[in-house]
């Protein structure tokens, strides 16, 4: 068995990637990182036969979570928009910045409904096999199947919003599509 130091030293950083892909902010992915961590290292891990699917797990319903809590904030300050004030628009610099290729990448992720973008993430970032998504999430294989399908198809739709080019629909296949898009989320 692992010891703490060692086990955070083997998946520190795919927690970390992880969490920012499903949050889109560093501050955020460093606590649920640390989360993680303070969850895998409390945990029994005894008879856990496949570790970094259990903290991948882990990892995963932490960010549904987080995210459930900040669309409940959301909601709430929408409600009361009275009671906020301040400029919503972006600074010009915070723009240039975000047009960077990873940080536009995680704006396209972001556009992604929560529950499809862990398996796109789990996929396309960590490339678990769809039965080991499918195992992770606690879903079904065909609802795996369908959110990454549709997963694909919204983000060829982002893409083609932005105007990024895409692949002609002649070219298209899983392989090609699944290279794809792997290449460009990481």
């Amino acid at each position: 068995m692992e010891s703490n130091r060692e086990l955070f030293e083997a998946f520190n950083r795919d927690v970390y990637r992880t969490c920012y892909y499903m949050v889109h902010n560093a501050a955020d992915a460093e606590d649920l990182t640390q989360e993680v961590f303070i969850t895998v290292f409390r945990s029994n891990r005894e008879h856990i036969e496949h570790l970094r699917a259990w903290i991948m797990k882990i990892t995963v319903n932490q960010c549904l979570n987080h995210l459930r809590r900040r669309r409940s904030l959301n909601e709430k300050v929408a409600d009361h928009p009275y009671m906020f004030t301040g400029n919503e628009e972006k600074p010009v610099d915070r723009l240039a910045e975000e047009r960077e290729s990873a940080v536009e990448w995680a704006g396209y992720m972001r556009r992604l409904p929560d529950k499809i973008r862990a398996v796109v993430t789990l996929r396309y970032m960590h490339d678990f096999s769809l039965a080991e998504i499918s195992g992770l999430l606690s879903i079904p294989l065909g609802t795996t199947k369908s959110r990454l399908h549709k997963g694909l198809r919204l983000m060829k739709g982002i893409l083609l919003e932005a105007g990024v080019h895409t692949q002609d629909r002649e070219e298209e296949s899983y392989g090609q599509n699944r290279a794809y898009a792997k290449a460009s989320i990481k």
